[in-house]
């Protein structure tokens, strides 16, 4: 795939760059190397106050960012300014509490003596650079949320963006120069994947996290663990969403809309898969359909559109082969299964009901505002349906019964559970999944400390 600002809205390429070449590759590695070993000696408050000042800088360069995103990936430009002030507002989270989060601890309610020591302390260290291999549909977020707390904790960040998001990698980079990060913490490799597998090999880069789909996972996966290195993964989801008979349906209709689009349904979290009971199953369904027709589907740069165009040409063409292949095997469309008439990847917002195993749909992602509703007889086949996915990224639960409430977080697969609520998220929070969504987890604390050597300090008596 050529490294390209490519308008999903009209097709049209409007900026090409040429793959950094082997001796570029090579001098930037040994900048990230040499970066660390003077990053690494840095003060929390040092660190901080650099991530504060790129913080600010996003705040202030908010506007022009989106459009860049915008037109890079075609998000509308109203949930592109959403993403950048969610940047900014993570920056400062961890500027504000790596500290804390990385202090040295010692082992409660424990005898250190039966060790024979006087004393055990536990440091967090940093590891060395990091290469994050990152996806185009949160261009910032994804990138952030790795690198706000990798470079508190210490290391440097090798970025390896998406192909048609190089104007924002770009800016990543020097929206860290121009805070005050020295030269080589944080840089942006213009490559093509085929260098991911020798950028990776190189013994100076020490782990890896990655963003993307399941092969991409794989593929790095298998590269760092021949290497022995630590890797962490983000990949596909297929989200549920389960109504039950108490729910507030209204509201859990008109949030499951937002939940199925936002970012034109291109989100690992979105919620996919609606499974909701018997008894209230065509009630929600009138209501859901009808958000969705509702939509406004446009030019992604207006103020009001809901849902614009998708990445690429390729994803919709992916996304109307799960489509078809569903009807063709006996899917009701409830709305859309249709490309509008205009230019530029659209795909118009979709619900499609009687879904079967048999279907392509039941068990791959849907990247796009396609929406697949189930009907559950009770509460055991609405766990049943949602753990038969080979992902468990995240779910969402629509009940007031408290008692249902404890089986879902006790039964499902997944690396979340939202109680009357859609999956987001947020500074505080971890972060990942399990199955094939991957390992490991971003945010709060735990992402922190992924990428810490975590040290035991003996003393002796």
């Amino acid at each position: 795939m050529p490294i390209a600002t490519v308008n999903p809205a009209t097709g049209e390429t409007l900026k090409t760059y040429d793959a950094l070449g082997a001796e570029e590759i090579e001098r930037r590695l040994a900048a990230a190397e040499a970066a660390f070993r003077t990053h690494r000696t840095t003060t929390f408050a040092e660190r901080a106050l650099l991530m504060r000042r790129a913080a600010d800088l996003l705040d202030e360069e908010r506007q022009d960012i989106a459009r860049v995103i915008t037109t890079e990936m075609g998000k509308p430009v109203k949930q592109a300014r959403a993403e950048a002030a969610k940047c900014a507002k993570a920056m400062r989270w961890y500027a504000e509490r790596a500290e804390e989060l990385l202090a040295d601890e010692e082992p409660a309610d424990v005898d250190v003596k039966d060790s024979g020591a006087s004393r055990v302390i536990v440091r967090y260290r940093p590891l060395g650079p990091v290469l994050a291999v990152m996806p185009w549909n949160f261009p910032l977020w994804q990138v952030i949320r790795f690198a706000a707390p990798a470079l508190m904790a210490g290391n440097v960040g090798l970025l390896k963006h998406a192909s048609n998001v190089p104007q924002t990698a770009l800016y990543l980079q020097d929206l860290f120069r121009r805070a005050g990060f020295p030269e080589g913490c944080f840089q942006t490799l213009l490559i093509g994947s085929g260098e991911v597998e020798k950028v990776l090999r190189d013994p100076r880069v020490k782990a890896a996290t990655l963003t993307g789909s399941e092969p991409a996972g794989r593929s790095v996966a298998s590269v760092a663990g021949d290497e022995i290195k630590k890797t962490v993964l983000e990949l596909g989801g297929s989200d549920p969403y389960i109504v039950m008979p108490s729910a507030d349906l209204d509201r859990a209709a008109r949030i499951a809309v937002t939940a199925r689009v936002q970012n034109t349904g291109q989100s690992c979290i979105a919620a996919k898969r609606f499974i909701v009971h018997a008894d209230v199953f065509d009630a929600f369904a009138e209501r859901f359909t009808a958000g969705m027709k509702a939509l406004k589907v446009g030019d992604p740069m207006d103020e009001e559109t809901e849902v614009g165009p998708l990445y690429s040409e390729r994803g919709r063409a992916d996304l109307e082969e799960l489509v078809d292949d569903a009807v063709e095997a006996g899917a009701t469309v409830l709305c859309g299964g249709e490309r509008p008439d205009r230019p530029g990847w659209y795909y118009s917002p979709t619900v499609l009901a009687d879904i079967t195993p048999e279907m392509r749909i039941h068990r791959e992602e849907a990247f796009g505002p396609v929406a697949t509703l189930y009907r559950a007889a009770d509460l055991d086949e609405a766990v049943a349906i949602a753990n038969d996915s080979p992902f468990g990224l995240s779910s969402n639960v629509w009940t007031r019964n408290g008692t249902e409430v404890d089986r879902f977080v006790q039964d499902l697969e997944a690396g979340g559970v939202y109680v009357n609520g859609m999956t987001a998220s947020h500074p505080a929070f971890p972060f990942g999944g399990a199955k094939r969504s991957g390992y490991g987890r971003e945010l709060a604390e735990h992402g922190i400390r992924e990428f810490c050597n975590i040290t035991t300090v003996w003393h002796g008596a």
